[in-house]
């Protein structure tokens, strides 16, 4: 979900990929979806448009089935994606569930009255909640499908919507991204083993207000490096929520990650970033989690999630063939973590916390 910049600047929101130039879009503009194909490189620069999707095997490098060099774990397969979950009719559902026009980047920042952060907090802590239970479930031999299955249920339960279902043609109502996978892996048949990590991304719409948070879980006895990994990247996040205030340059957050990655040598991830949030799923501002000179400043009563992403290895994004698992193009480990926060008089309140 993301956009000229300059040659150092390459945005992307959650779900869509663009290159070269910051791109906006009204609430009745798509965001445009193309890629770029460096050949040699399989790297993804730009989201294709799905309607010339057979071209993505381009970006689907199949020695990612392979076993990783050096290491016991073994690169992530695709496994069988289950039909699509159903929501109650009494639910209500964002705009973009039954629209045609692909879902963009909303321009203007997503700022509250008192009602609006009431509801923002109500769907912040929904959100938590049911990330808080998936954690649980994570263990050896559980299938991301499973975890799919009791997160969809537990937010129709509680009467709200599972924003990514049907979000630009996502098909499950949460992502689940194990080991290399960057982001946005779709739930499937795949059973997780002793030793992964897992990231689970949870966004509800209740109320008429998105709340969207992620943590990377330990599945099992997790090795060193990894934990290492996942407790930096979520000290990555505490840090850049902790300078977060009013008038406060957007530009800061992605230094303040950037710098304590580096204390770690540890890849930040350019081509995914955060987002304003709220009434909408993804509108401005963006936030990049890496060193940048991109103007912008913090306002009172403003939301918008801070969700960075860190490497072992490469930060270079590889596609799979289902136009949405990204993955790293060396297989080395990869961690997130996401809050959607709102910016008060003394600094910057966490929405997605229990």
């Amino acid at each position: 979900m993301s956009s000229v910049v300059s040659p150092q600047l390459q945005m992307r929101f959650k779900s869509s990929f663009i290159g070269d130039r910051l791109l906006r879009c009204s609430r009745h503009q798509p965001l445009p979806q193309q890629f770029r194909y460096n050949p040699g490189t399989k790297h993804v620069s730009m989201q294709l448009s799905r309607t010339l999707s057979g071209l993505t095997n381009l970006f689907f490098n199949r020695r990612n089935l392979d076993e990783l060099p050096n290491s016991k774990r073994k690169r992530l397969r695709p496994g069988k994606v289950s039909p699509r979950r159903q929501v109650p009719k009494s639910i209500t559902r964002p705009p973009y569930v039954n629209s045609m026009i692909p879902a963009g980047l909303v321009s203007g920042p997503q700022v509250h009255d008192e009602k609006g952060i009431e509801c923002m907090r109500a769907s912040g802590r929904l959100a938590a909640q049911v990330l808080q239970y998936a954690g649980t479930l994570v263990k050896p031999g559980i299938t991301t499908d499973e975890i799919d299955q009791a997160v969809h249920q537990m937010i129709i339960d509680n009467g709200a919507y599972p924003s990514p279902l049907g979000y630009g043609g996502f098909p499950k109502s949460v992502c689940t991204s194990v080991n290399e996978c960057i982001c946005h892996g779709i739930p499937d048949s795949c059973a997780l083993e002793d030793g992964d990590i897992i990231n689970i991304d949870v966004t509800v719409y209740l109320n008429g207000y998105h709340g969207d948070t992620s943590a990377t879980f330990y599945c099992g006895d997790v090795d060193d490096e990894a934990k290492k990994l996942v407790q930096v990247t979520k000290e990555c996040l505490d840090k850049a929520i902790s300078i977060c205030a009013p008038g406060v340059e957007f530009k800061k957050i992605g230094k303040t990650i950037h710098d304590h990655a580096d204390k770690y040598r540890y890849g930040v991830v350019q081509q995914f970033v955060g987002h304003g949030v709220g009434c909408v799923f993804h509108a401005d501002p963006v936030i990049l989690h890496y060193r940048n000179s991109e103007g912008g400043r913090m306002t009172l009563n403003q939301t918008f999630t801070i969700e960075p992403m860190l490497t072992i290895g490469s930060i270079k994004p590889v596609m799979w063939n289902d136009n949405w698992t990204v993955v790293t193009e060396d297989g080395s480990l990869s961690a997130q973590f996401e809050h959607t926060i709102l910016i008060t008089p003394d600094g910057a309140e966490i929405m997605t916390q229990c």
